[in-house]
């Protein structure tokens, strides 16, 4: 915390700092014997009548009375990445949407509003990457509209916790009714690592997700628009390990110039702790690396222990989280992801 030339801790932080990644100290039990402290570090998204809220990287928003408030500063936009490939937020989100594209896209100044009839949210949600080119209600409210038309819920994807994310556009969203439903992370790690950790032995790789892989895929009754949201990418592969009436285990990859991205690494209940998922990124990863691969990123829930313990023993790490909020005006849902 900022401390004062007397030895005094101070608060530097003003609602100019709004904006800004700061951090704060604050009593967490004011007037009581033995005060306790709280620290809080985030983005500075409002300071309005005596109250900051800070969001977290996780998305978390943390309401602060100014009268707790004991210290405080501005720090770095982002701390710096101990390992992994080095990207931007934005060099990433650009990445992701070319390896999981619409049927159909339009944009909004430099919003682009997605739609794939419901096929996950990540196919059916604005990508609000720099000014839509109004004012913020303007763009809500033609954002509502345009997946109106198409029978679909409304919902924007936003990120936090690095460098040029979207924590003001998140509590903008919140004050305006938008809700998040739900927050993932994205992770990196270097590709090399992941193709040396298995041989790939008994993998298939192919062009296209053929009936097999697709019995194996946890999302049932796919549609035309589905296995077409499925085959898009600059370069996609789908992995397969044989096993009976459906493969033991599956995944695919996008290459996109540097980057592969992982998903839809899956493997039967009755196989798994056999290093299945492990063959099958490995040998994805060989393939990204012979068409001039280097880093690879995937997404993955918080509450999916095994998957994060899988990826963080490959050398993955957290690079930021990312959330769909769905507008007040909803619909009908659509699938996870």
């Amino acid at each position: 915390m900022e401390i004062s030339a007397a030895g005094r801790l101070e608060v530097r932080i003003t609602a100019a700092d709004v904006g800004k990644r700061v951090s704060v100290r604050c009593l967490s039990e004011p007037g009581v014997a033995g005060e306790k402290f709280t620290d809080t570090v985030g983005v500075l998204t409002s300071w309005d009548n005596g109250v900051l809220l800070i969001t977290r990287k996780s998305g978390e928003s943390v309401r602060i009375a100014e009268s707790t408030l004991v210290a405080g500063k501005a720090v770095p936009a982002a701390p710096a990445r101990r390992r992994g490939p080095a990207a931007s937020y934005e060099e990433l989100a650009r990445v992701a949407a070319r390896a999981w594209r619409p049927v159909e896209s339009e944009r909004l100044g430099e919003w682009e509003l997605r739609a794939a009839a419901g096929f996950t949210r990540r196919a059916n949600s604005v990508l609000p990457l720099g000014d839509p080119g109004m004012p913020l209600d303007d763009a809500l409210t033609a954002v509502r509209r345009w997946y109106g038309e198409r029978g679909l819920p409304a919902y924007v994807q936003t990120a936090t916790g690095a460098e040029g994310t979207q924590e003001l556009l998140c509590a903008e969203l919140e004050r305006r009714g938008w809700v998040r439903e739900v927050t993932a992370e994205v992770w990196t790690g270097a590709l090399a690592p992941v193709a040396d950790r298995a041989e790939g032995a008994g993998v298939v790789l192919s062009r296209e997700a053929d009936e097999a892989w697709l019995g194996r895929y946890q999302r049932k009754g796919l549609s035309d628009v589905a296995l077409r949201v499925l085959g898009s990418g600059p370069s996609v592969w789908f992995a397969t390990v044989p096993g009976g009436d459906a493969p033991a285990a599956i995944g695919r990859c996008v290459v996109d110039g540097r980057w592969a991205s992982f998903a839809a690494v899956e493997v039967d209940p009755g196989q798994r702790r056999r290093g299945l998922a492990t063959e099958v990124m490995a040998a994805l990863a060989r393939r990204a690396l012979d068409e001039g691969a280097s880093a690879a990123w995937l997404q993955v829930e918080a509450d999916n222990a095994g998957a994060r313990a899988l990826y963080a023993g490959m050398g993955f790490s957290a690079h930021h989280a990312y959330h769909h909020y769905r507008g007040p005006e909803g619909g009908e849902g659509v699938g996870r992801g």
